[in-house]
């Protein structure tokens, strides 16, 4: 009996809590409190983000925007103070923020890849310009890839890892001096980099930091490369016993992807003049405006047109060394300048006596022409690491390789006491 009772008081409860809102007065309605009208927000401000267009300039740039000739004048004053508003570069990302009214609250512009301009109003409302850093992230990342059918050159491996140019630039930099990328490289070769690559707030990649460690396969034989900066010294690239892997040449004037279409020769038959005759360098096939750099540091001893020769650049060198780049399609070092090794100093062209577009390279040693290929595969390398720091060399040679997946044990390394390295 008691049971039944306690089944029945849970059915009367619900009916009862359901019968309240009927039996409540009009005045307890009236108390239940209503919501509230939506509160509109007037915009105060709007926002344009582009990108310069051709021809734009950054006073063209805020008229368009809508900014008084006066306000225009204003910020333009501002940003000379830092920097030089004439170099606004085409498709190059800006922003800017300005009242309804009309007046400019602030203004960015992306420099480079590295810094951007920003123009706003103090807490006076006076305009201020300033160029800050763009913030960025950094994180290590192993890149690697390899030269088959479908990549036959450096640049095309890169590419098909994901990788941009500037990349591919500095793997040539470092090797340039153990490998030709124009005539040395082929198919089952392969890299691996341990590279800092920077990012973006938004995590967009914004470019290349440090290379620590590198390889490159190159014909079944392995040159690795790691960053090291001997005390007092700048930072360089060495191999795993600290020998420099910069040469005192270059082992080309050009990068990379270009082939040899005429080697040195005593007797060659020359294809416009139509008779045999000595060809005292070699021929690289490459495109109209690639890249030629200096194979070593040297003064430029000419510059300019030399008949058939075209555009050429006569450069001097230590050791009684002298280099020709002919028929360039265009010079970018005057006589008498003092150029380092790697800087550009023309393009590739077909001026002279030139059947296509390719860079005839020459070398000389003591007033003589001699084999470029041979002569830039014995150049010496440049200092090696320090004896009195190959310990510290050691430490940081096996740190950086580690980051690079490894098939064989490292070379040992020459044990040097604390009282030697002190000497």
């Amino acid at each position: 009996m008691q049971a039944s009772k306690f089944r029945v008081l849970p059915t009367l409860l619900i009916v009862a809590l359901a019968a309240l809102p009927a039996c409540q007065s009009t005045g307890a309605a009236n108390s239940v409190p209503r919501r509230a009208a939506d509160v509109v927000l007037v915009r105060e401000t709007t926002l344009v983000s582009a990108r310069v267009t051709a021809g734009a300039t950054l006073a063209s740039i805020l008229r368009a925007e809508g900014l008084t000739a006066d306000e225009v004048s204003a910020v333009i004053a501002n940003v000379r103070s830092v920097f030089d508003p004439r170099k606004v570069r085409v498709d190059q990302p800006y922003r800017l923020e300005k009242a309804i009214a009309g007046a400019l609250r602030a203004f960015e512009y992306e420099i480079d890849g590295d810094r951007f301009l920003r123009v706003a109003r103090a807490t006076d409302e006076e305009l201020a310009a300033v160029v800050l850093p763009i913030p960025k992230t950094t994180r290590m990342e192993l890149v690697r890839g390899g030269i088959d059918r479908h990549a036959p050159s450096l640049v095309a491996a890169m590419d098909a890892a994901g990788e941009t140019i500037d990349l591919t630039l500095a793997i040539a930099d470092i090797f340039g001096g153990e490998i030709d990328f124009n005539i040395d490289v082929q198919s089952g070769d392969t890299f691996q980099i341990a590279v800092e690559k920077q990012f973006r707030e938004n995590g967009a990649f914004a470019g290349y930091g440090s290379i620590v460690a590198a390889e490159f396969v190159n014909n079944g034989r392995r040159v690795r490369a790691v960053k090291f900066a001997p005390e007092g010294g700048v930072a360089g690239y060495y191999d795993e016993r600290g020998v420099s892997m910069k040469r005192f040449f270059l082992a080309s004037p050009l990068k990379f992807q270009p082939v040899v279409t005429s080697g040195f020769s005593r007797a060659r038959f020359h294809p416009i003049i139509q008779e045999v005759r000595a060809h005292l360098g070699v021929d690289y096939r490459a495109p109209i405006g690639a890249p030629v750099v200096a194979v070593s540091d040297g003064v430029v001893v000419a510059a300019g047109w030399s008949g058939g020769s075209g555009n050429m650049v006569h450069l001097r060198h230590s050791n009684g060394f002298e280099t020709e780049y002919l028929h360039l399609s265009a010079v970018a070092v005057r006589a008498g300048a003092h150029v380092r090794q790697g800087e550009l100093i023309g393009r590739v062209g077909m001026t002279g006596l030139a059947t296509g577009p390719h860079l005839d390279y020459r070398l000389k040693r003591n007033g003589a022409f001699i084999n470029p290929i041979a002569a830039h595969r014995a150049m010496p390398p440049a200092e090696p690491v320090p004896q009195s720091q190959m310990i510290a060399f050691a430490a940081a040679r096996d740190a950086a390789l580690e980051r690079l997946p490894v098939d064989r044990p490292l070379p040992v390394m020459p044990q040097l006491s604390k009282a030697a390295v002190t000497r």
